[in-house]
């Protein structure tokens, strides 16, 4: 039996940071649609502070996903959530881009507003762990 799943990443800003992403794996963000959100607010479904504008476009606040153009993958969605990140992450992301690229994408990522937390091996591997703007770590392999 196939199981599909998303990754859900909580976070203050979903837009900015889903934007971030996008640009960091070379994905899409999701494309909301501006007609549904105004016939759901319309209805009285939701109310105008569950929308934002962001980019130009209305938007549900709460949330924002990423897909990537390679079907199969999962989704990841930034959803957010009132209080700040406390303490390590309890999952995260490793993006792996092999030894050769590794110091050109850690520098290209750093450019971009992430953070360098700390480096570290096993055996052959070896990577580098970051966090992005909000915080959330993720390693480089």
């Amino acid at each position: 039996m196939a199981t599909d799943f998303q990754v859900t990443i909580d976070c203050a800003d979903p837009h900015p940071l889903a934007d971030w992403w996008a640009e960091a794996l070379g994905w899409q963000v999701e494309a909301q649609d501006e007609a549904f959100i105004r016939r759901v607010v319309a209805a009285g479904q939701a109310t105008e502070a569950d929308t934002t504008t962001h980019r130009g476009a209305l938007v549900w606040a709460v949330g924002a996903a990423i897909t990537s153009p390679d079907p199969g993958r999962p989704r990841v969605l930034f959803q957010r959530v009132p209080e700040a990140k406390a303490g390590k992450n309890r999952l995260h992301l490793d993006v792996r881009v092999g030894a050769e690229a590794r110091e050109a994408e850690v520098a290209r990522l750093l450019g971009m507003g992430a953070t360098e937390l700390w480096r570290a091996s096993q055996g052959p591997s070896t990577w580098a762990t970051l966090a992005d703007p909000e915080g959330n770590e993720f390693c480089v392999a």
